[in-house]
């Protein structure tokens, strides 16, 4: 059940990246969750996925060598990653930071949250929404 699901997270914040991938697989313990540091990591590893239909791309807004937004534009502007979803995540909840994350391309903006509970309770959201789940 629920095999081949993947989540493609990027965060440069390690203990953010452990929290988040923690939430993901209390969520879901069949998920494969393929860790990036920055945008650039992110890009490539989703490139190099073999099948993309059961994935969602989870992804920080301020990161080294690429930000969320410029990750999310490079994989919308490629045949076969444009349908790919993805959703910013960001300790910022401005309105113009959101705007830009979804004309990049964003499916969906959230703010990360303060507490795990509230952490697992919008990752199970995404993965309903994004994967059946």
């Amino acid at each position: 059940m629920d095999e081949g699901q993947t989540v493609h997270l990027a965060d440069d914040d390690e203990d953010d990246r452990m929290l988040i991938k923690d939430a993901l697989e209390e969520a879901n313990p069949n998920l494969t969750v393929v860790e990036a540091e920055d945008g650039k990591e992110l890009v490539e590893n989703v490139r190099k996925s073999d099948d993309l239909s059961e994935t969602v791309v989870l992804v920080d807004m301020n990161m080294p060598k690429m930000n969320g937004v410029e990750a999310i534009k490079e994989l919308k502007s490629e045949p076969g990653l444009a349908e790919v979803p993805a959703v910013m995540m960001s300790t910022s909840s401005s309105p113009e930071l959101k705007k830009k994350a979804l004309e990049a391309g964003a499916n969906d903006f959230v703010v990360k949250p303060n507490s795990f509970k509230a952490l697992l309770d919008i990752l199970k959201g995404i993965l309903t929404r994004f994967l059946g789940r």
